[in-house]
């Protein structure tokens, strides 16, 4: 048996652990049976993003009829988008691998890893143990049981960047992050788009308000249709059809396409690691489960990113990595504070958020004030010719302190970043930005105009 001073599992938020771990002078054992630098590098935010640029290109062609400039795009060179991503990609993960090799005190563990004791992992034929544990061993496609999908075939997030050829048509069966970003990505280039959500509107946990807007543009570029489940796909020569159940009539649809996509969600990878045999508990779902200090139920082994289950985000697994550091290696007990974290959709129409929604600040007993804006209301959303952006915010009455912003349009991950400072500077409220002078004409003054539009949620869309 193997015996080190700290056992990782996951190379992406992960890999942050094991590099202070390295700095300190420990023994590490880094079990990665996947490619390292985990989903964000290789799967998830990275990829995905470089992809999605070329669309937003596209789009701003697109509606800038609006503002007198028209023009045609005249090629569209998807092995060229496809090879240029894969290249970023590969060629971060090779500099991550050769740094890895270069680390003596440092183990690759490159296989599946499962708990057989107390404290010990079995990593193909090897056992090896340490007295301190991280789990950051991710998630991966849920697969659900619709019928004759495996035998017809599909695609998902992460087979999807294998594509050589753009699909004349696409399927995507969802309507989360990932189905909206793709569903951008592929309408943008040419294909054409059929996005199936089950639930009854897309993006479910954003505010209703931004979910409805980013449905009424998206639906310019891609047909899509909420409140349909589907439960069968077929194939029909070389086409696939799939069929759905609409919850608004109870009546079966019919949709064909060249390419089915999966982009229904993640489940946890801890079953794979059979985390009971070391006592360490997940929930029915088969998260892990920690307390405030990302500790679980088994003392010395902790778990963050995505294994969690909770906000899967990068920043917050890089965030909660920190954490972990702090409870498990120093003198001081740090808890988890997820009051804020932000998020990004980079879909069409993009969007950004912060904190509670309006729904979840209420049920949650606060007396709330909410200011909007439109883009239109400032001189360079009109310049833009962005008619259907939106700021929303929700303010604590009397504190004044910031529980929630949420963006609809062009440069929304830009513009809530700064609500995300404030919610965590000083009392969290918004003075220092009404204190502040914005630049004028610039984008960002449609954010300081939702706050100063602020008027007790029940007034509606009321300005004070």
């Amino acid at each position: 048996m193997e015996e080190y001073d700290l056992i990782v599992i996951g190379s992406g938020g992960g890999m942050n652990v094991t590099s202070k771990a390295l700095q300190a002078g420990m023994e590490v054992a880094m079990v990665e049976h996947g490619l390292m630098g985990g989903t964000c590098l290789n799967t998830g935010c990275i990829p995905s993003k470089i992809l999605l640029y070329p669309a937003e290109a596209i789009r701003e062609l697109n509606e800038a009829k609006g503002i007198g400039v028209e023009g045609t795009i005249t090629k569209v060179d998807f092995p060229f988008i496809m090879e240029r991503m894969r290249s970023y990609v590969e060629d971060d993960r090779v500099q991550m691998e050769q740094s890895i090799a270069a680390v003596d005190p440092l183990e690759w563990y490159r296989d599946t890893g499962e708990f057989v004791g107390d404290y010990e992992l079995k990593v193909d034929k090897q056992t090896i143990t340490a007295p301190k544990i991280v789990i950051a061993s991710g998630a991966r496609a849920l697969v659900p049981p619709i019928e004759s999908l495996e035998e017809t075939g599909y695609i998902d997030h992460v087979s999807v960047l294998a594509l050589e050829a753009l699909p004349e048509s696409l399927i995507i069966v969802g309507g989360g992050f990932i189905a909206c970003e793709y569903g951008h990505f592929f309408s943008a280039l040419g294909t054409r788009v059929t996005l199936l959500e089950m639930m009854p509107r897309l993006l479910l946990p954003e505010d209703p308000e931004i979910s409805e807007i980013v449905e009424r543009r998206f639906s310019k570029y891609a047909e899509i249709h909420t409140n349909h489940k589907v439960v069968k796909v077929a194939r029909n020569g070389d086409q696939k059809v799939v069929t759905a159940l609409s919850g608004d009539d109870d009546r079966t649809y019919e949709f064909t396409a060249e390419e089915v996509m999966l982009a229904a969600g993640v489940r946890s990878n801890a079953d794979l690691l059979k985390p009971e045999r070391t006592g360490v508990e997940t929930d029915r779902h088969g998260w892990i489960k920690v307390n405030e200090y990302l500790e679980t139920n088994k003392s010395g082994i902790w778990a963050l990113g995505d294994a969690l289950g909770k906000h899967m985000f990068r920043h917050t697994a890089n965030y909660e990595a920190d954490v972990v550091w702090t409870n498990a290696f120093t003198d001081h007990q740090h808890p988890v504070d997820y009051h804020a974290v932000p998020h990004a959709v980079f879909g069409y129409p993009q969007v950004g958020g912060v904190g509670m929604t309006e729904g979840e600040a209420k049920a949650a007993g606060h007396e709330i004030l909410v200011g909007r804006a439109r883009y239109m209301d400032v001189a360079k959303g009109y310049a833009m010719g962005e008619e259907d952006g939106l700021v929303k915010v929700i303010v604590e009455q009397g504190t004044r302190r910031i529980l929630g912003c949420h963006i609809v349009g062009s440069h929304a991950a830009i513009l809530v970043q700064q609500v995300v400072y404030l919610m965590n500077a000083g009392a969290q409220d918004y003075m220092p930005m009404a204190d502040s002078q914005v630049i004028h004409p610039a984008l960002s003054e449609v954010v300081i105009t939702a706050f100063s539009n602020l008027a007790p949620a029940e007034h509606g869309h009321a300005h004070g």
